[in-house]
């Protein structure tokens, strides 16, 4: 790659720049963790969750017979292998001599920083973009969302089986099916929905269906009972790196679900190369982002 040089920049050498414009937008506040177990403090190359089993119902013991015995196993193993983002630049020591305006190189690192938050947003994202994606796939061998999750117990499902977009009805439909969720050996579990996790196309709809005090697409005045439930108590996450327009996902309190493990957390490094006299600036973070048990986060790729 080039060095930045006065080349790049030729108006930096004359008097008379009012602004220099296109790298003050403002970026959103931190999105991933809104949609993700954040575990800090790894020092190894890679993280990895495994399964339990437990034991099934017991079964009825008779008069004087003998009691039963279960027995628990090892079940899948979900691995987070941690990989490593950097981006820098190169600016040649006379671009930063004759530059008239300190502000465009000190605005650079700021940049640099954007870029990497904008990286580790964007692989994060990746993890439900790719949910019916059978190319990527965890610890059972299934994409995140899939109606198939095998288990001891037979297959389980945290997709509606039907893909539907989102609505009133559909939704409803995901919460029974996270009221009946299962354990690997098949028994009964608590699990609660979270929250909505939706790309901004469907923002307002969700607004619709989770605010309104009636049913919004009725006219029967029946109430909405998502809303007097208080069925998705932590509300919406929007979240701009989710690009299936119309796929939506529901998050829950299941444990030890989807997880973003930190190795090394951003940092900006420089220094200056003698034999050119070159100044370098460059970002490094290292990351596992995943997904260990699928109860975590149900949905539809939409109709």
């Amino acid at each position: 790659m080039a060095a930045i040089s006065t080349g790049n920049h030729p108006k930096a050498l004359w008097p008379g720049v009012q602004a220099w414009w296109g790298r003050q937008y403002r970026q959103y506040p931190e999105l991933y963790p809104g949609m993700f177990e954040v575990i800090s403090g790894s020092d190894k190359s890679y993280e990895e969750d495994v399964e339990v089993t437990g034991f099934g119902l017991a079964p009825s013991k008779s008069q004087g017979g003998g009691i039963s015995y279960d027995s628990e196993s090892q079940g899948e193993t979900t691995r987070y292998t941690h990989g490593a983002y950097a981006l820098g630049y190169i600016v040649t020591h006379e671009e930063l001599s004759d530059n008239l305006y300190p502000v465009v190189s000190k605005r650079r690192t700021t940049a640099l920083a954007f870029s990497m938050r904008q990286t580790i947003e964007t692989v994060a994202a990746n993890v439900f973009n790719r949910a019916t994606n059978s190319s990527y796939t965890f610890g059972d061998s299934k994409e995140m969302l899939a109606t198939d999750h095998p288990t001891s117990s037979g297959d389980q499902s945290n997709e509606l089986a039907t893909a539907a977009d989102l609505s009133e009805a559909s939704l409803e439909d995901i919460v029974i099916q996270i009221r009946k969720a299962k354990n690997d050996r098949g028994l009964r579990i608590m699990l609660n929905p979270r929250r909505l996790v939706l790309p901004p196309d469907l923002e307002f709809e969700a607004h619709r269906i989770l605010k309104s005090v009636q049913q919004n697409d009725s006219a029967n005045n029946a109430i909405n009972a998502l809303r007097s439930s208080g069925a998705v108590p932590d509300g919406i996450t929007i979240n701009p790196f989710l690009t299936d327009t119309d796929q939506w996902f529901v998050k829950t309190d299941c444990p030890n679900s989807q997880k973003f493990i930190w190795r090394e957390r951003p940092r900006i490094m420089q220094d200056n190369d003698f034999g050119t006299m070159n100044a370098l600036t460059a970002t490094y973070a290292r990351f596992a982002v995943g997904s260990t048990d699928w109860r975590g986060v149900y949905g539809s790729p939409g109709a």
